[in-house]
């Protein structure tokens, strides 16, 4: 045992724009890191403002609230013996910086701006950010008024340097940094930086923590060191839901993790490490020419000491750390972050808008079957929550259900507290099944939601002869003789109905109850339908918000076939039997409407034309090609061109549906959601003549291979 450090770093729930909410949660992640004996605490990206900022990062008032909160956690106790790494957005000689401000004992040792900036997919930091783009190098900054009044200091080194303390060194990496080929953190290693600090506004995506656990483990493996991760957790405004699991990590091996998803606002993670560790990491031959010979950093030196001092000065509870040494990252499968994910962000949501629940149309279908058993889900954290005393939780689910102030209400059945606030509607026609009116009063007994049940057929009938007494002109559905467009019309009727009405629900059933305020309408269209612009705009696909949106029916289903098991549910089995279908339309004896029929292509091909669309940047011919390889053992190339040319032609003539989309928790790389993740034309030329007659030469000019099979196909 050589020279004992405890760091902590955190995940914290941080609120766009909640200035003194984000204060008392950065105040209370410090009071607990200093409890374990931490002597250095990392908080997430801009924790002060809130990540989810976007354009009030460019208001002047953004920076000064942000400067007005650091003076406060300045002007009281808590820094004191403690290195803080705080996130904050600094004008720097009248260009917007996002910023690290490292401060000890009421003192900012140094500010450190990002110099590499997320700007795809979903983040668009170069918007309101400028990358500081000299590295190694600083310069003075001064302090506003308002700090110098508390710290006395007038200027602080400001840019790319380390913070040198009596016994190692500490160098900052930022979020997207870490992701880049050359990070910092390389060059900072064989500078002698021991210990690394990231702080980042990472968001959650399906299947994406296990590539950001290797990323951080590769850190420390080569190099040596220790790294502490800290991040976002929950939602701060917007679409994203930022999983947490702040994590520290040794030498290439993770030594402590974080909760990914929580109903926590604060929860601080702690490791005692021996920085001997570090440095016997570092004896290879190799790494030391390469460290003799690299670029110096400036340091920034305290007079302060991360370890204890001397040998077995420690208290027991800090060895104890020592033993949660080596293990293994935890992931949750895919089925298990739907559950967890898109609860905790309807959470968030639900609290933070002020409302008093939620209202979802259950079709006796699969997706809104998903979004019910996710809010199901969500009671179910509420209920755990508070049963763990979460003082915080408690206090939103009794202002939620309607209690008085001095109430004892604890939420600690699920099914009951679902009762309280979730709302759930079957709106039947003449064309729906009694098997899914009987499922959807099923699924809403068994988890416990307020359930009506009305048929609309006078409402829908009312419209439609309106358009008679008008027009003079009677449409027919295609199964009593009516044209495509009669069919589609008459169908789609029934659809925004259905959303004019959810809507007239939410805002009269509280009132209804007894109670005040309103609910929140959810949607139920999956990111398949919308890549395919299977659904009719206007519709139940519009609600106020959407925890399915961005995820694949593939994926739903997986995810109702572990709730019925994790969650106690047997009726879901029903819902995974059923043919899925929008019933729209008449049934009869020789037909029933089948969405997969309706839309000429299966879900499980919808979610590889969506990868491939977006995630591999294939334009119409390329992901003919590469389907060629993939699919030629099944099917012709004539056939995946006729798939092919199909897509992209209901995709392009559909896109316009995306621009008024349903704000959607994300969590699929493929998203089509068009607000700022998948930004495209939303009037294309959908027929696509010269892309198309590409495609067609080719294929024509193939073997067909799809009757050799795969296992031939491999030995060819």
């Amino acid at each position: 045992m050589g020279h004992l450090i405890t760091l902590a770093t955190c995940s914290l729930n941080q609120w766009a724009l909640d200035f003194q909410g984000n204060y008392e949660r950065i105040i209370e992640s410090i009071v607990i890191a200093k409890q374990r004996g931490a002597t250095l605490r990392v908080g997430p990206e801009l924790e002060i403002p809130g990540y989810g900022c976007y354009d009030h990062f460019l208001e002047g008032d953004t920076v000064l609230h942000s400067w007005e909160v650091l003076a406060k956690i300045l002007a009281g106790e808590d820094t004191m013996g403690i290195v803080c790494d705080i996130g904050m957005p600094v004008v720097h000689k009248n260009v917007i910086y996002n910023c690290r401000v490292i401060v000890h004992d009421k003192q900012i040792l140094l500010i450190r701006p990002k110099m590499w900036l997320a700007n795809d997919g979903n983040y668009r930091e170069m918007r309101y950010f400028t990358p500081w783009m000299k590295l190694r190098e600083w310069e003075d900054h001064f302090l506003p008024r308002i700090i110098q009044a508390v710290t006395k200091q007038i200027k602080v080194p400001f840019g790319d340097c380390v913070v040198s303390t009596v016994d190692t060194c500490i160098g900052v990496e930022l979020c997207e940094e870490l992701f880049t080929p050359a990070s910092p953190h390389i060059s900072m290693g064989l500078d002698g930086v021991e210990i690394f600090t990231n702080s980042s506004g990472s968001h959650h995506e399906l299947r994406k923590l296990y590539t950001r656990v290797e990323l951080i483990k590769e850190a420390t493996l080569k190099v040596g060191g220790v790294y502490l991760y800290a991040n976002q957790q929950g939602c701060d405004g917007d679409r994203l839901y930022y999983d947490g699991c702040a994590m520290i990590a040794m030498n290439g091996h993770i030594i402590a993790q974080g909760s990914q998803f929580s109903l926590n606002d604060v929860e601080v993670v702690t490791a005692t490490i021996d920085i001997e560790n570090v440095r016997a990491h570092r004896t290879s031959r190799s790494r030391g020419l390469q460290a003799a010979t690299s670029e110096k950093y400036h340091r920034i030196e305290v007079p302060f000491a991360l370890s204890v001092g001397k040998f077995g000065e420690t208290d027991g509870e800090r060895t104890l750390g020592l033993e949660v040494t080596l293990h293994e990252a935890q992931f949750h499968r895919p089925e298990e972050e739907i559950a967890l994910g898109p609860a905790c962000w309807l959470w968030d949501y639900l609290r933070r808008s002020r409302t008093q629940g939620y209202f979802v149309p259950l079709s006796g279908g699969v997706d809104s079957c998903a979004t019910a058993v996710i809010v199901y889900s969500m009671c179910r954290l509420v209920a755990e929550a508070a049963t763990r005393a979460n003082k915080q939780v408690i206090a939103d689910a009794r202002r939620i259900a309607g209690e008085p102030d001095d109430s004892s209400y604890i939420p600690s059945d699920p099914r009951e507290f679902c009762n309280r606030l979730f709302h759930t509607c079957y709106m039947g026609t003449e064309n729906s099944s009694a098997e899914t009116r009987k499922r959807a009063k099923d699924l809403a007994e068994a988890i416990g939601s307020y359930h009506l049940d009305l048929n609309m057929d006078t409402v829908v009938a009312s419209v439609r002869d309106l358009f008679v007494f008008v027009t003079g002109a009677r449409p027919r559905f295609r199964a009593h003789g009516g044209t495509v467009a009669e069919n589609l019309a008459l169908q789609n009727i029934q659809a925004r109905l259905r959303m004019v009405l959810s809507y007239l629900f939410a805002q009269l059933l509280p009132w209804v109850r007894g109670r005040q305020g309103g609910l929140l309408v959810l949607g139920s269209a999956n990111v398949d339908e919308s890549l395919r612009g299977y659904l009719t705009k206007y519709d139940c696909s519009s609600a106020d918000i959407n925890p399915i949106g961005g995820i694949s029916k593939t994926d739903l289903k997986k995810f109702i076939a572990y709730a019925e098991g994790a969650f106690d549910l047997p009726i879901l089995r029903s819902f995974l039997d059923a043919i899925p279908t929008a019933e729209l339309e008449p049934i009869s004896e020789t037909y029933m409407q089948a969405d997969e029929v309706d839309m000429g292509m299966t879900y499980d091909e919808l979610s590889v034309f969506g990868r491939l669309r977006k995630v591999e940047k294939c334009g119409p011919y390329s992901m003919f090609t590469k389907l060629i390889h993939e699919w030629g053992s099944f099917l012709s190339p004539v056939q995946i061109a006729d798939k092919v040319k199909l897509f992209f032609f209901e995709h392009a003539r559909n896109r316009h549906k995306m621009t008024t989309l349903t704000p959607s928790y994300h969590a699929e790389s493929y998203s089509p959601d068009d607000n700022r993740f998948d930004l495209r034309p939303f009037l294309y030329p959908s027929r696509f003549p010269w892309q198309f007659r590409k495609i067609d030469q080719v294929a024509a000019a193939l073997p067909d291979r799809s009757n050799l099979g795969p296992d031939k196909t491999k030995t060819d």
